[in-house]
């Protein structure tokens, strides 16, 4: 903890238990997979809240609001009740990476705003699931200052679950990844392959070779267009931390 944080809160942040989740890439099902994390999450009974630092490629409203896409997902797939505006505290239009799409739009992301944001959702929810954009090398702002999606993960002080396609190339995407978050100090503690189909040759060794190479736990394989996750409520909060 910085110094200058008050006591409450501190106390506000120590209360939720959290976790981030990162992708090997763009479009392998972060939203998707995290929408069905905090399903499993309210149905075990337990107070779920979700939140992401910026998110593009949003539509607007009649009004010309935008509306934040994922975590419209993410909250009509998980039946959880917490407000669209909560989620994230940056939404943009352009389909870019936040850095770019702020230069485009204004309004660059902030990690004090960010990190404001965050604890407000932490002091409401037991567990919180924090979605980053892109992989784990997406430059977030890059003007006037500079900040990596990694840089918000240090900043909040979050282990992370990883989101992986289960086809083609992902085996070279995994441990890449996975790799450069231990050379950064990023703590990682296991996999979800998604878009998986049980008795494809390929992706079972896909799985296999990913798991021998970076010696990561396969927390899941969520099959294509499944609507639950196969993993206990018990064990998928035991991934949480304070």
């Amino acid at each position: 903890m910085s110094e200058g944080r008050t006591d409450g809160i501190e106390k506000g942040l120590r209360k939720a238990k959290k976790i981030f989740i990162v992708g090997t890439g763009t479009d392998v099902g972060k939203t998707y997979v995290t929408g069905l994390i905090l399903k499993k999450l309210r149905e075990s009974g337990r107070p779920a809240g979700y939140y992401k630092a910026a998110m593009s490629g949003n539509v607007r409203r009649s009004d010309g609001t935008l509306v934040p896409g994922d975590a419209l997902h993410v909250k009509e797939v998980s039946g959880i009740h917490q407000p669209l505006e909560q989620m994230c505290p940056y939404v943009y239009e352009h389909a870019v990476s936040p850095h770019l799409a702020s230069r485009l739009e204004g309004n660059p992301v902030a990690l004090d705003m960010v990190e404001k944001g965050f604890r407000e959702v932490c002091r409401e929810y037991d567990y919180v699931t924090m979605e980053g954009s892109g992989g784990i090398l997406c430059p977030v702002c890059f003007d006037g200052t500079e900040i990596w999606l990694e840089d918000v993960i240090a900043r909040l002080e979050l282990s992370c679950l990883l989101v992986a396609d289960a086809g083609l190339g992902t085996i070279n995407n995994v441990v890449l990844t996975a790799e450069y978050m231990r050379s950064r100090g990023i703590p990682l503690k296991g996999i979800l392959f998604n878009r998986f189909h049980p008795g494809n040759v390929m992706e079972e060794d896909n799985v296999r070779m990913c798991r021998h190479r970076t010696g990561l736990k396969v927390i899941a394989c969520v099959e294509e267009g499944a609507e639950e996750l196969a993993l206990d409520g018990d064990a998928l909060a035991a991934l949480y931390e304070e």
